[in-house]
């Protein structure tokens, strides 16, 4: 890798704290009953007696990393339109809130497909977050030479810090901002996103693989008023309930948990670790380079000596593209010492976890997606990953006393 100067660059996690009951409600609708895919709790399975389930061990001393991920927002969705720069042709690709890592294929494919019209043989990408390592990828694949300019690599970039569940919508536009056809665009995007992931599945490390989910309550959620959404997020997933199978109620006693209201679903995950080093193995191993840099105005890059650049700078591009359409959404995650017993997640009084194998992912939720709304600040708060570690640790407890009794 060469140096060019010194850059470009929870995830809501399935539910807000107050269980949202008109998004569990649509996708069972929707889906009248089917079951879903890989690793989901069957009727048989239920048969064979409770399904026992290690608690997570949510000590203080088992958090090892907190992070903050700044989701770049934009209320009409994500940018993938194209401008010409001096001499060369920029495809922006980037503003996806909090679905950067879910839609990265099928974003990526959207922006390469303009990018290669007009075949050329060399292509630049502006960062190397989860947009500019897809892009890259496929625009090799289209037989251009790929060079990637950015400040940091993958692991210093901001979508390192992400919750690594698969969340496609999760505040990726304003339903009343959202341009005429976004859905569409929405549900292309996601359906080859979907796809290509399922090639990760089974590699070496894990990179991409499902988890169970169960969303618990002491409460009958049927009956819980879904937390207030201000702004008016748009929402798409019974678009792809074909792909994605809802929650789905479990009957009393089918678990180790001890609330009395369990819902259950398989959700794709991503082990961001392994999977970041993957991509870069392939960039990397295809012949691609990573120049270190940092741009600060869109003049700069009409300097590239290539003529045709993909831009993937993520939360960077309000600054670097003086967009203020990007808005900052806050979010925080803290990771436990990887537990290998521990293969599920959950969503309980506010706090989700996500069983990644790089570290289990615990994270507060409770202000469902208004929350980190606006907010910029990328310094950890320590109290709010203590509030949500010992609430998991509750959680364990409560399991613990159930097995005794």
């Amino acid at each position: 890798m060469e140096k060019r100067g010194a850059g470009a660059d929870m995830s809501r996690h399935n539910e807000p704290a107050v269980l949202n009951r008109r998004r569990l409600l649509e996708g069972t609708a929707a889906l009248g009953g089917m079951m879903g895919v890989a690793g989901c709790v069957t009727t048989a399975s239920l048969a064979r007696g409770p399904i026992a389930l290690a608690p997570m061990r949510a000590e203080p001393d088992r958090v090892f990393d907190i992070a903050v991920c700044l989701r770049p927002f934009r209320a009409a969705g994500p940018r993938l339109d194209a401008e010409t720069v001096g001499a060369a042709l920029v495809v922006h690709n980037y503003g996806h809130g909090g679905s950067g890592w879910s839609l990265s294929w099928g974003s990526s494919a959207l922006a390469v497909r303009k990018a290669m019209a007009s075949s050329p043989r060399r292509v630049a990408v502006i960062g190397c977050g989860a947009l500019g390592l897809t892009s890259a990828i496929l625009a090799q694949q289209a037989g251009a030479q790929v060079t990637i300019y950015a400040r940091d690599e993958l692991p210093d970039t901001r979508s390192a810090r992400a919750t690594g569940t698969w969340t496609p919508d999760s505040r990726i536009a304003l339903e009343a901002a959202a341009p005429p056809g976004f859905g569409d665009t929405w549900e292309e995007m996601a359906r080859i996103s979907f796809k290509t992931y399922r090639r990760y599945i089974g590699l070496p490390g894990s990179p991409v693989e499902f988890s169970d989910r169960y969303l618990l309550s002491d409460v009958d959620p049927d009956g819980v008023v879904p937390a207030p959404d201000p702004l008016g997020f748009a929402s798409y997933r019974r678009r792809i309930i074909d792909l994605v199978p809802p929650y789905r109620p479990l009957p009393a006693g089918a678990t180790s948990f001890p609330t009395p209201y369990v819902r259950h679903a398989s959700q794709l995950m991503f082990n961001i670790t392994a999977y970041g080093h993957t991509l870069m193995g392939d960039f990397l191993a295809a012949g691609g380079r990573f120049v270190r840099t940092e741009f600060h105005a869109p003049g700069e890059i009409a300097t590239l000596t290539e003529t045709v650049v993909i831009n993937c700078p993520g939360y960077g591009a309000r600054s670097l593209w003086k967009d203020p359409s990007v808005v900052p959404v806050r979010g925080q995650i803290s990771r436990l010492i990887p537990q290998p017993d521990v293969d599920y997640g959950v969503v309980y009084n506010g706090v989700a976890t996500v069983p990644r194998r790089d570290g289990i992912v615990v994270q507060d939720i409770s202000g469902g997606d208004i929350k980190g709304y606006g907010d910029d600040n990328e310094t950890p708060d320590t109290a709010e990953s203590a509030k949500a570690v010992a609430t998991i640790a509750e959680l364990a407890r409560r399991m613990a006393a159930k097995r005794v009794t």
